[in-house]
Order: structure tokens, then sequence, then C-alpha cells
């Protein structure tokens, strides 16, 4: 499935992150796999000064119903490391259940906000 570096965190539905049927709200997924990709940033050394990653692309569908206290695990992977950007795909599972799929881009920005390349470094810590 990973094509490179892969990162997994475990977790719980919180009370605020669900609507009022007790539902995660869609916005949730987005946000934990958030957590899993500065996660995986910390362990590369990527959150030390190496560039600056806005999002370009977000996308997300939603399989199975995940409901609050249920414990979950997010399970990103680069998908791709392009010329200034980079593609994660990511699955959000409940006892070995897809509930979520999703994928996101961000871009390597410089001061300006205009695409530049991603370091060697960096690809070099992405690749696996």
């Amino acid at each position: 499935m990973s094509s490179g570096a892969e990162q997994v965190e475990r977790m719980r539905v919180a009370w605020v992150d669900t609507d009022a049927g007790g539902r995660i709200h869609f916005s949730n997924a987005f946000r934990w796999a958030e957590v899993a990709e500065t996660s995986l940033m910390r362990r590369v050394g990527m959150l030390d000064g190496w560039g600056d990653f806005p999002r370009k692309h977000v996308e997300a569908e939603f399989h199975q119903v995940l409901r609050f206290d249920d414990e979950f695990e997010v399970r990103l992977h680069v998908e791709r490391v392009g010329t200034t950007s980079i593609t994660y795909a990511w699955t959000i599972e409940r006892g070995g259940e897809v509930c979520v799929t999703g994928r996101h881009t961000v871009v390597n920005v410089d001061g300006d906000g205009r695409p530049t390349p991603i370091r060697d470094e960096i690809r070099t810590a992405l690749s696996g």
C-alpha cells in the first residue's frame, strides 16, 4: 500500500468530535489526518525549519459511521513526492474496517507563498 514513509496514530472519538446525532463531524477526518501528518513530519525532521507546506487539495470518502468513544487508527503514508508537492494518502479504520479514505496534497512554498522545490533531505526522509 505505501510507496513512502508511513505513520499510524491510534485515537478515540471524543464528544467534541461528534454532531447532534452522535456521529463524527466530517471535518474531523481531516484534523485526524493532519495529526498523523504532523507526527510523520516530526519523526523525519521536517518541523525543523525545512519548509512551509500549506494544503493545495484535500478529499475524503466516508464508508462507515464513526461514533462517540469509538477507537480508531489513522494510517497515513506518502503517496508521491513531486518537484514542489507531497501527496499523502490515508485511511481511518475501526477494528480493521475502513471508515474513511482520504488524500491531501501540500506544496512547499517560499516566504512569498510561491512554490519552491522540495529539498533533497526531505525526499530522502519521505522515501520510506
